[in-house]
């Protein structure tokens, strides 16, 4: 089996392989995750302060899973020794090479060539996650220690070209022998989290004394100019393609946004055209549309999206890529119940899946996992479409995302 992680969880593979995350060797399971949840350490006492996890769609203990980067290369194999209901995979990682996606390739070294090459001289790491403002705390601080510096850009994201340069450009204004080495390692939820993982880091690339940088100020533009990927969510028949259309036409008539329309059937026959009605398969397919999506809402775009997207892992994986484009995610569920979407059955799909001859059909033979994130629930069974299109109409208004 082959798997191409998430963005947050691609970043988390980087790190294992580098030997960033010592002491770990690859992705949490159940009794670690407790205590690390419980107490700040693996389930053997030895401290380690976030979860490390992955999920994956189909997979069985002792099944050996090749980890691709989004370009299909072959990272690491994962040998399967948990795997929970929700899709939660654990397991050792045996690496393949070298990462080679992204960024900065020639910045990201790993801990044992910047160790090898300090040749045990004391070393000041500075993690960075932003411009540093005022360099006089670092010059001084190495001075006192007779430490080499090292500057740990935080590259995660779309703000991590800009954080590499910023380190770049400190290194101008260091002592001679500063180094620069970019770690993709993503932000956790917790600041407190998120700083004891940075000293982690900064030990395993040979820190004597960790700094770290000052978070960055964000100002985001208003709504109305950031990137918005609204995502419909529902069963067959629930009316979401149709509000998705109806939307889109007010927005068009406005004129007030650039519009990008994915809906799920118009994708399956073109960038999905080939894969099947399996959950891996479904899962990629989403995947596809929330790329497409983000990539419209980098760039200040308003992207419509209407898959039936059953599964709320690949939604959140969704989410998440919208997020780190700096964009913003509104997520409808499309909540019309099932018996009125197999009443309306407009493409007579339900009677083709309740006759056994679509297998795998969500709702029927296939599980709908509702959305206890959703921004707005809609249900179409006593209101009509133009109704429902007002009401996203009005949180797209009050949100600020369109005047």
């Amino acid at each position: 089996m082959e798997w191409t992680p998430g963005a947050y969880e691609l970043a988390d593979l980087e790190l294992l392989l580098s030997g960033a995350f010592q002491p770990l060797s690859g992705f949490l399971g159940h009794d670690d995750l407790h205590t690390v949840h419980e107490r700040g350490t693996l389930a053997d006492g030895t401290p380690w302060p976030a979860p490390v996890t992955l999920h994956l769609p189909e997979a069985a203990p002792g099944d050996e899973v090749t980890l691709l980067d989004p370009e299909g290369v072959p990272l690491a194999v994962l040998t399967v020794a948990e795997r929970e209901p929700d899709g939660l995979t654990s397991g050792p990682i045996k690496g393949l090479g070298a990462p080679e996606h992204g960024p900065f390739a020639r910045l990201r070294r790993t801990p044992a060539q910047i160790r090898e090459e300090l040749d045990g001289r004391a070393a000041l790491a500075v993690t960075m996650r932003g411009p540093l403002d005022d360099l006089t705390e670092i010059v001084a601080t190495a001075k006192e220690l007779d430490a080499v510096i090292v500057l740990l850009p935080l590259s995660y994201g779309e703000t991590g070209p800009a954080v590499v340069r910023a380190a770049l450009r400190a290194k101008e204004q260091l002592p001679e022998g500063t180094l620069v080495v970019s770690v993709p390692l993503a932000p956790r939820e917790e600041p407190e989290i998120d700083l004891e993982l940075r000293e982690h880091v900064a030990t395993a690339y040979g820190a004597t004394e960790h700094l770290a940088g000052p978070e960055p100020v964000r100002i985001p533009g208003p709504p109305h100019r950031r990137g918005l990927v609204v995502f419909f969510t529902g069963l067959s028949g629930s009316g979401k393609s149709t509000i998705a259309r109806g939307l889109r036409d007010s927005l068009l008539e406005l004129g007030t946004r650039p519009v990008t329309y994915l809906d799920g059937d118009v994708v399956r026959h073109l960038l999905s055209k080939g894969l099947t009605f399996s959950k891996s398969d479904r899962d990629l397919n989403i995947r596809r549309i929330g790329f497409v999506a983000a990539e419209a809402a980098r760039h200040g775009g308003l992207a419509i999206c209407a898959p039936i997207a059953p599964y709320a892992a690949t939604r959140e994986e969704v989410r998440e890529m919208v997020e780190s484009v700096g964009a913003d995610f509104l997520l409808v569920h499309v909540s019309t119940p099932l018996e009125e979407c197999e009443r309306r059955d407009r493409k007579g799909l339900y009677a083709k899946a309740r006759a056994g001859l679509i297998p795998e059909f969500t709702g029927v033979s296939d599980p709908y996992e509702e959305p206890d994130d959703a921004d707005l629930i809609i249900d179409t069974t006593h209101i009509s479409i133009e109704a429902a299109v007002t009401q996203v109409l009005g949180a797209l208004r009050s949100g600020g995302w369109v005047r």
